[in-house]
């Protein structure tokens, strides 16, 4: 098995809490009908969230993705994404905790 399969399997077993809480609300179809994958492996990334219907990909950054290294590979991954057709919505970690109906909503947003 690949190894980043094998990663990806790792990932969706230790969760982390904005995961688990985001992720509760957009299972099974929960939001408009569109079902999304967690920890889905894209070229040479995993993305935290993706649904392959409408190309859209949310991903959950803590407070380590605003170091320099950190927001220069962000950029990187953002733009092979976008080069792969699909839309990065990102997210805070603290906006999971403190506005989990404005992430809803923006989420929404790209699901019409």
């Amino acid at each position: 098995m690949d190894k980043k399969y094998i990663i990806a399997r790792n990932l969706r077993k230790n969760s982390t809490i904005q995961e688990k809480r985001l992720w509760n609300i957009i299972k099974n179809r929960q939001i408009n009908g569109y079902k999304f994958k967690r920890q889905v492996p894209v070229g040479e990334y995993i993305v935290d969230f993706m649904c392959a219907e409408i190309n859209l990909v949310i991903e959950i950054d803590g407070g380590q993705h605003n170091k320099p290294d950190n927001i220069e590979h962000d950029n990187k991954r953002t733009e092979f994404l976008n080069s792969k057709g699909y839309k990065v919505l990102r997210f805070w970690n603290n906006d999971i905790y403190e506005n989990i109906d404005g992430v809803i909503a923006e989420i929404e947003k790209y699901l019409k």
